[in-house]
């Protein structure tokens, strides 16, 4: 493999590489920063790219939040615009990240993205997103859910509680062993279980049809009448902004996935024009598929069972619509056989973050958090993965906890993609940057992402018009917590680049290398100064 040192400072404080041996890459050069393009030999057209997008977006979400948001709305009509709107913000964040993502085809997404445009403090960027995907970046909300819903398939109705979040750990033990003993069969478990929950929500949308047309065993809940007035009442509604925030934190979370667009650009024939095609059709699909969820969802459950039902809003309408028999209990199980997969999905993908940050020696003990021993897995980057996951099941008090999750797990992401878009505004009206990219967002997309994600950061903040620990817990931890991650990236950067240097005598230099499998990757290294 071929790598390239970093240059000395120049105006922009940028790296400037050399161009690899390897002639399947096409070099460009954008400020002083060389690039590199895959050649047009990719595999997977626009049929393959809709359906990559749709598995990864298609999550647990769906299955579990819509109680959390109608609780917050207060409003049936509400609620479904507001699933409508996560599609619209969804589009124009995928927008933005391709456009930064095909003028940056490197590996590590929005930290090259960041790097590009906060050149100062160098390397602050990488820090805080690597305190972001370590200390948030868990599979608890997803390993609560398979523990609520196995739960429900064997006629309990405990809620949140240890015996829930007890198998939630043996399901988060259980990815982890899988992917570190025998990473092949874990891949193929994950794509086995990938098609439970497309199925799945499938098999929702059209039992709504029929719980739609009076095929119920409840009374009709009636949720359609005068559909978008805001009701108050002790279970749901008056939560004020505070409540549509949180509710449109819920829907983010369900349409996370959409991201891994860009971490798969060297697998694409024509990127650009493949996911011009590709993206919007998955995102619609998506959008369509949840609505409808949703619909079915009020459909067959009355707004009281529906505000209260925490997590198991599927299991619920399995209920309403088939009844109490024993085989009725067995679609909340495929319910959690879908919830593992997602468990499965998250922990192999965080554990690579996890890895490569080891490789970067942005953590310490770096060779121990890239090792792939004893089984050709990142066993050690599993751990910890594991470890934070398991921390974040039982640190909530017992009492429901998945809501908390799910907000702690989304939130900093608004920080950061709020950035982000900043950044590709400036990028746009700055000239002296040189910005070219073969895919072009324009401004009011841009603007608007840049917006929502403005409102999903600040207004967590501002209290809520009914009881401050309605979930039992203060209203304000889960802010509080994402912004404290969040700084402490940066006190590890100050730490990492400025003190710990300055007493061991050396410096901290970038090294981006170009692996044989033409991945681009970055390696920090200590230069001794004395």
């Amino acid at each position: 493999m071929a790598t390239t040192d970093t240059a000395k400072d120049s105006d922009h404080d940028t790296r400037e590489l050399t161009i690899p041996a390897d002639e399947e890459y096409a070099s460009s050069t954008n400020d002083g920063v060389q690039q590199f393009a895959y050649s047009d030999s990719r595999k997977i057209g626009v049929t393959g790219a809709v359906f990559l997008i749709l598995n990864k977006m298609i999550g647990t979400g769906i299955f579990s939040t819509p109680s959390a948001i109608f609780a917050a709305t207060g409003s049936v009509g509400v609620s479904l615009i507001l699933w409508i709107v996560g599609g619209i913000i969804t589009f124009c964040g995928l927008s933005v990240f391709l456009e930064f993502g095909l003028a940056i085809p490197l590996s590590g997404g929005e930290k090259n993205y960041l790097e590009r445009v906060y050149r100062r403090p160098r390397y602050l960027a990488s820090c805080v997103l690597a305190a972001q995907m370590i200390l948030l970046g868990f599979s608890s909300g997803n390993s609560l859910a398979f523990g609520r819903y196995i739960l429900a398939a064997a006629g309990s109705k405990e809620g949140d509680g240890w015996t829930a979040r007890g198998i939630a750990i043996a399901c988060i033990t259980f990815a982890v062993g899988l992917h570190s003993t025998l990473p092949k069969w874990g891949l193929r478990l994950v794509n086995l279980l990938g098609i439970f929950k497309v199925v799945i929500l499938v098999f929702i949308v059209f039992s709504g049809f029929a719980a739609i047309s009076g095929r119920l065993l409840v009374p009709p809940p009636g949720n359609f009448h005068n559909a978008f007035a805001i009701e108050v009442t002790e279970n749901y509604g008056g939560q004020g902004a505070y409540g549509y925030a949180t509710a449109l934190l819920q829907i983010i979370y369900s349409y996370k996935g959409w991201e891994n667009a860009n971490y798969v650009l060297g697998e694409l024939k024509n990127p650009r024009k493949t996911l011009s095609i590709a993206a919007p059709i998955a995102i619609g699909a998506v959008t369509i598929l949840y609505v409808l969820a949703n619909v079915a969802y009020f459909a067959a459950i009355n707004k009281d069972d529906l505000a209260t039902s925490e997590v198991l809003v599927a299991g619920l309408f399995f209920r309403n619509v088939f009844g109490d028999s024993a085989s009725a209990r067995a679609l909340p199980a495929f319910v959690a056989l879908s919830n593992l997969g997602n468990v499965l999905a998250v922990s192999f993908a965080h554990s690579r973050l996890n890895q490569e940050f080891g490789k970067e020696a942005l953590l310490p003990y770096g060779k121990f958090w890239a090792s792939i021993k004893p089984f050709n897995a990142p066993a050690a980057a599993l751990f910890l993965h594991w470890l934070v996951t398991v921390i974040v099941l039982v640190a909530p008090p017992a009492g429901p906890a998945y809501n908390f999750l799910v907000n702690l797990y989304t939130y900093p992401g608004a920080w950061i993609n709020g950035f982000v878009a900043a950044g590709l505004i400036y990028l746009h009206y700055k000239k002296s940057e040189n910005w070219t990219s073969p895919w072009h967002t324009y401004l009011p997309i841009t603007v608007l992402y840049l917006l929502a994600n403005i409102f999903l950061a600040l207004v967590p903040f501002i209290p809520p018009n009914g009881d401050w620990n309605a979930e039992g817990y203060p209203y304000f931890v889960f802010p509080v917590v994402g912004v404290g991650v969040l700084i402490l990236g940066g006190v590890y950067w100050a730490c990492w680049s400025k003190i710990w240097p300055a007493i061991g005598g050396y410096r901290i230099e970038a090294h981006r290398i170009v692996e044989d499998d033409g991945k681009e990757v970055v390696r920090y290294k200590k230069i001794k100064t004395r």
